[in-house]
């Protein structure tokens, strides 16, 4: 249990299918894809490498030899989903918006889904999550009151 919390806080690694800066909604289709290292909840190394080829499995073994731990995506086969999990990669998709939104919402936890980053399986418990959010929103109100 200890290591995976640890992991996720100490060093982590995450690989976001890009279009022009942009989370690329296919996969597999995305031009190059952004390596982000994580370390401390800070951006400590980018590398934008181009997309290797899409043929079954070759970007899911490509992503693991980069080290990566997460793949976010737009969209992606169930598939291709079961080649990343085969390595131990955790697969985020339904992600969009642009590359630098997304990495600012790894860092403070809020990427959709986020719960999971840290605990593969928890991401289940959506009602949960929701509590936090409407939690979240009401501080964000208070910003508004002068």
């Amino acid at each position: 249990m200890n290591i995976k919390i640890n992991r996720c806080i100490i060093k982590l690694k995450v690989a976001i299918s890009m279009e022009s800066g942009k989370v690329c909604a296919h996969f597999g289709r995305a031009p190059e894809f952004l390596f982000v290292t994580i370390e401390d909840n800070k951006v400590v190394k980018k590398e934008i490498l181009p997309n290797p080829g899409h043929t079954v499995g070759s970007i899911p073994q490509f992503v693991n030899e980069q080290g990566a731990n997460f793949m976010i995506a737009g969209g992606m086969g169930p598939r291709a989903v079961q080649f990343f999990n085969q390595y131990g990669i955790e697969v985020i998709v339904g992600v969009v918006g642009s590359i630098d939104d997304v990495i600012e919402k790894i860092l403070n936890g809020t990427l959709e889904g986020g719960e999971s980053l840290c605990s593969p399986g928890v991401g289940k418990g959506f009602g949960v999550e929701k509590i936090h959010t409407d939690a979240d929103d009401n501080n964000d109100h208070h910003h508004h009151h002068h």
